[in-house]
């Protein structure tokens, strides 16, 4: 049924928007992330609860990390603090570069970037609902405001920019709430 006729009024319609895919793939539905990067990008589903997804992360993080917290001793809750959102970025990552990949998005219904970032925020915090409440609070004002150099971190393709942009941010709300702490303005 293909006739020279039909071929050369489809050869006028315009570009060919399958250009460079195999023709048994043109118009084919990109692959499925990994269920494994599906679940770490988006925390178990987290990232998909509205509204404010990033939002929902940031409180999952405060929440798991007061109740890890409370059940480590002082003395070692900064190091713990430190190792989980390092596992976390690690984890978070790839995670979120098989998901970028699979979607053809830059961030889509991500939240382990947030949750991350706000680990980070609470960095030698001491538990207290004060303290864990400036971190949650400046983390996402940080996250969405994006001062410099947070945007332009943004930029870095895949995973790595959607979780180092939220980790600057989180450097920023911990800076501020030490410096809370150290004025007393947390007490």
């Amino acid at each position: 049924m293909d006739s020279p006729t039909m071929r050369a009024h489809q050869d006028d319609a315009g570009p060919d928007r399958s250009a460079g895919a195999p023709p048994a793939v043109a118009g084919a539905s990109r692959p499925r992330s990994p269920l494994w990067a599906t679940l770490i990008a988006t925390v178990f589903g987290i990232g998909r609860l509205r509204p404010g997804p990033g939002t929902w992360g940031s409180a999952v993080a405060v929440l798991v990390w007061a109740g890890l917290a409370g059940e480590i001793s002082a003395p070692q809750r900064t190091l713990w603090c430190i190792a989980l959102a390092a596992v976390i970025t690690l984890a978070g990552i790839p995670a979120a570069t098989q998901v970028c990949r699979a979607s053809g998005m830059k961030d889509p219904q991500f939240v382990i970037d947030e949750v991350a970032g706000q680990l980070v925020a609470l960095i030698a915090v001491p538990l207290a609902w004060k303290s864990f409440l400036a971190g949650f609070i400046l983390f996402r004002v940080f996250d969405i405001v994006k001062p410099p150099p947070v945007r332009q971190l943004e930029a870095i393709p895949e995973g790595a920019g959607i979780v180092l942009d939220d980790l600057a941010a989180g450097l920023y709300a911990l800076a501020v709430v030490h410096l809370l702490l150290r004025f007393g303005l947390l007490t």
